[in-house]
């Protein structure tokens, strides 16, 4: 059989979680799309593309197996098709094992650290569990069950770095389909575009958007938080942060900015990212502490716990519109207050009256916020993109 693709019509085991059903050939076609621009681009060394036969398959049973419990816990699961000989060096199962609730709920607890994919493959017209692997190839379609009822379909970037690129959610019968020609497309800001799969596709000069991590590694210490990203070379932003700013960094600290220049030494890509990781984590975890980090467009720490304030200049924000990039989201306009506490509130303040900036906004109960300012609406627009983190 032909690796590249997959045909599974025909074959699949009765659907009892409807949404698996619903949803899988919006999936598949998403697939398709990014494989076909993919070899349009001379891309090699793609994973096999899913059709919705397997799409629908593995999202039933991964949804019925996110349920179960292990010894008291339940499972976290990462699904990967792909076959073995593509997955670098896997540690493979003398037998193949069924891809079944029950064998991926006593799999479980082998498997749920960050990383740590299991095979899944197609053998003999049936998916089969074949081993475990951290090396896939990009566009391989992944399955991870993050809580009970909740999976997130993404995929790997072209390049294999930064955050994978997600494509929906299933949260019961609640269906979020990633739109990548979202509402705001003219003046998106560049993370949005980047957590969308557009900037890393096939261009490795972009292929680490630095606030992507930073908004990855800010919702993942779950204590909610605010960073705010502003010019480098003007200081207009202070007019809008309380004097005096709680931790000033003595100098720019540009760590982060010094490893993004150390990028084109390929030969060190692994010791590379470790560090950047290291770096992103270090800042990330100054948005825990109370109060708003600071960096500028080079990445450059400035401040951390600083206190913002409406500048002398502006007045008021009174109204927000906002969106969520998935199919089927209308903009809405609202009062900032209504979308959550003083952080978001304070954020949008910001915004309004440093329309040059953005502001990335965490909340502790995973909700994600970018707030930018909208020439196209004249006003502050605040994208929420909680599916695009998990």
């Amino acid at each position: 059989m032909d690796i590249t693709s997959t045909n599974f019509a025909g074959k699949i085991p009765e659907t009892t979680y409807q949404a698996a059903r619903s949803v899988s050939a919006a999936i598949a076609r998403h697939f398709k799309q990014h494989f076909e621009a993919a070899r349009k681009n001379h891309v090699s060394q793609l994973a096999p593309e899913p059709d919705p036969g397997v799409v629908e398959s593995m999202i039933d049973v991964a949804f019925w197996a996110s349920l179960g419990r292990e010894e008291g816990h339940s499972p976290k699961i990462s699904l990967a098709f792909l076959p073995p000989q593509m997955a670098g060096t896997p540690m493979v199962f003398k037998h193949r094992l069924p891809f079944q609730t029950n064998t991926l709920i006593k799999l479980a607890p082998a498997v749920e650290r960050p990383g740590i994919h299991l095979g899944v493959w197609l053998e003999d017209d049936e998916l089969v569990l074949w081993g475990t692997t951290r090396d896939i190839p990009g566009l391989c379609f992944v399955l991870e069950v993050v809580e009970p009822g909740l999976l997130v379909i993404k995929h790997r970037r072209i390049d294999g770095l930064g955050k994978f690129v997600n494509v929906a959610t299933l949260k019961g019968d609640q269906i979020k389909v990633v739109d990548e020609h979202s509402l705001g497309t003219a003046d998106r800001p560049p993370i949005i575009s980047s957590l969308l799969g557009f900037t890393s596709r096939y261009d490795k000069a972009d292929s680490v958007n630095i606030l992507v991590q930073l908004a990855a590694s800010m919702r993942a210490h779950g204590r909610g938080g605010s960073l705010l990203v502003v010019p480098a070379d003007t200081k207009e932003w202070k007019d809008s942060i309380i004097q005096p700013v709680t931790y000033p960094v003595m100098s720019a600290f540009s760590g982060l900015t010094d490893l993004m220049q150390l990028n084109d030494q390929e030969e060190n890509q692994v010791l590379w990212q470790s560090m950047l990781r290291q770096a992103i984590d270090s800042v990330g975890g100054l948005t825990a502490v109370d109060g708003a980090t600071i960096i500028n467009e080079r990445n450059e720490l400035l401040a951390f716990g600083a206190k913002i304030g409406r500048s002398w200049k502006s007045k008021r924000v009174e109204e927000i519109v906002i969106t969520e990039p998935v199919i089927g989201n209308v903009a809405s306009t609202i009062h900032p207050s209504k979308m959550g506490g003083t952080r978001h509130l304070s954020a949008a303040q910001f915004v309004f009256d440093q329309r040059d900036a953005v502001a990335l906004v965490a909340s502790q109960d995973g909700r994600f916020t970018v707030f930018s300012w909208s020439p196209r609406e004249e006003m502050v627009h605040a994208h929420q993109i909680d599916i695009l983190l998990l």
